[in-house]
């Protein structure tokens, strides 16, 4: 048995498999198949999203590039589903649960079928986090492949500018026939979402804990440059066969510090909290929500990107891409650089050759002009939020908020609220029972705080949560606040007009209650939306933990 089939080589070697190999057989495998390494390539292709929609032709030419190699490449498909169609709507509660299925799905793929080795392609917010658990948790070479970033759209729009569109259409600040134009020409074409979103602050930290080729993470999707990554796939993970490389001896605790400095740099989504603690406990590397706090602290905030800059990830592409970003961090000895990558060398290696940015880009900022000197990415902790909350503040918001509650109990209140005019300067929207147990699904208010920002209200008001935010909110936002108002939080007894202070630059967050009436109010109270009896929904709840542990299920 050769060393790079010791999965496969039960499932096909001797007569008594020959039954293992008819099926094989059917399926295109001839005689010199079961003599390669198989490499499972799980691919996240669907039409439901213009992420995605390309998937499947770069899988093509990674398949080819495994098999160039005297690999066997076998393509297999899990699913993905569309957080920007589904925003504002209940089928956004399935988002955060699509992270585990695809988890799963790729872990059940791959184990029932005996594969050496794996590549897994994701586009959309949640395929990333959830190809990387599932290549952990199977722990035998792997590499993930970035499936790239949208154009920008006519005028530099994007999907963010859609659903801010609709903010100042509901305040009379643009007409019906406007929001329309926006909403025909913002997405050109196949990628995810042009700015430093969710999608693409994973990808950022997957290609810096190195998991990905260098350069894969900033690719735009419809591309020379992402050709050419899926191509090389072949060689690397044939490399990676050879040297027995696993995600054990990549993934580490140091090669995480490093993905969190660099998507503190980019100025990254706060879903990355969420994700990257869920993705270390899939490999056994203890990372906690107050890491980000201590990293944060010495972790600069250096691009001026989308939502809170002005530029997209495209182009950020066209003057390097993360990788100088990468190399000005290590040189100023805020990367570990012995860190293991798929290429089979350090991240100091990988970056040994990489050139600066232009003198004249605009993009990125110098390590001694930051547009900010710590992370944008603040855990606040206090009365309201006993084990954490995340807030994404890069203080253009200004660094404290003291306002009245306006609380509502679902998002859609929330949305009527906001669309009929009846937030104020100076309120602090709560929106409770959306997070991972009371949603179930912990949803994204990417359409409130874009309706805010719209309405021109993103510097007035503060927007508070037990569910998520989208890569694309900003503003003076704060969310996975845990406990969450279903399993007694304090935000669950939160009335309007009470007084919340948030103090970024102190890291806490209190609702100015006295003890007696905070005792006296939670003897009242009950959770007043039930869970699902049956589903997906209902075994997510039954299972998820807390947002500060990742809202994993495992």
């Amino acid at each position: 048995m050769s060393k790079k089939r010791k999965y496969s080589s039960p499932l096909v070697d001797g007569p008594l498999q020959a039954t293992s190999r008819s099926m094989l057989r059917a399926t295109g495998f001839n005689d010199d198949d079961f003599t390669k390494p198989q490499v499972g390539v799980a691919s996240t292709w669907s039409m439901v999203t213009p992420c995605n929609m390309h998937i499947n032709d770069l899988a093509s030419l990674i398949c080819d590039s495994i098999n160039e190699q005297d690999l066997k490449s076998v393509l297999f498909n899990t699913i993905t589903i569309s957080d920007g169609i589904s925003m504002g709507t209940l089928g956004m509660r399935y988002s955060l649960v699509s992270r585990e299925v695809i988890a799963d799905s790729i872990e059940t793929v791959v184990e029932c079928q005996s594969f050496d080795g794996v590549v897994a392609i994701g586009g959309c917010d949640k395929n990333m986090p959830g190809c990387l658990m599932g290549l952990a948790r199977l722990n035998r070479p792997s590499i993930f492949v970035y499936g790239g970033s949208i154009k920008p759209g006519e005028n530099h729009t994007d999907l963010v500018t859609v659903m801010e569109g609709i903010g100042s259409y509901s305040s009379n600040k643009i007409s019906e026939d406007e929001l329309i134009a926006i909403e025909k020409t913002a997405l050109p074409g196949p990628g995810s979402c042009g700015g430093m979103y969710t999608a693409n602050t994973m990808a950022s930290a997957i290609e810096a804990l190195g998991m990905s080729l260098p350069g894969s993470s900033s690719q735009d999707a419809i591309s020379n440059e992402k050709k050419l990554d899926c191509k090389s796939v072949g060689k690397a993970i044939d490399n990676l066969l050879e040297k027995d490389i696993k995600p054990s001896d990549i993934m580490t605790r140091k090669a995480f510090e490093n993905a969190i400095r660099v998507i503190i740099a980019l100025g990254g989504s706060t879903n990355a909290v969420l994700h990257l603690i869920a993705m270390a406990k899939s490999i056994d590397v203890k990372l906690e929500i107050d890491d980000f706090e201590k990293i944060g602290v010495s972790s600069p905030l250096m691009a001026d990107l989308r939502p809170s800059g002005h530029y997209l990830m495209s182009e950020l592409n066209e003057i390097g891409g993360i990788q100088p970003l990468m190399k000005t961090l290590l040189d100023a000895k805020l990367l570990h650089g012995d860190c293991l990558t798929v290429t089979g060398k350090t991240l100091a290696e990988n970056l040994k050759d990489v050139k600066p940015y232009p003198a004249n880009q605009k993009i990125i900022s110098s390590l001694d002009m930051p547009i900010k000197k710590d992370s944008h990415l603040k855990i606040l902790k206090g009365n309201l939020a006993e084990e954490g909350a995340v807030a994404k503040i890069t203080g253009k918001e200004g660094l404290n908020f003291t306002g009245k509650a306006k609380v509502f109990n679902s998002e859609e209140e929330t949305l009527d609220a906001i669309y009929g005019s009846k937030i104020k300067s100076g309120d602090v929207i709560v929106v409770r029972y959306e997070g991972p147990v009371g949603g179930p699904g912990m949803r994204e208010m990417l359409k409130p705080t874009s309706a805010i920002m719209g309405q021109g209200l993103g510097d007035k008001v503060a927007f508070l949560t037990d569910g998520r935010f989208s890569g694309g909110s900003h503003g003076f936002v704060v969310g996975h606040i845990t406990p969450e108002a279903a399993t007694g939080g304090l935000i669950g007894i939160l009335e309007d007009g009470d007084e919340i202070t948030i103090d970024a630059e102190k890291g806490t967050i209190e609702v100015n209650l006295t003890e007696e009436e905070i005792s006296s109010r939670k003897k009242k109270w009950s959770n007043p939306k039930p869970s699902p009896n049956k589903g997906v929904l209902s075994k997510y709840a039954k299972t998820v933990k807390s947002a500060s542990e990742g809202a994993v299920t495992d």
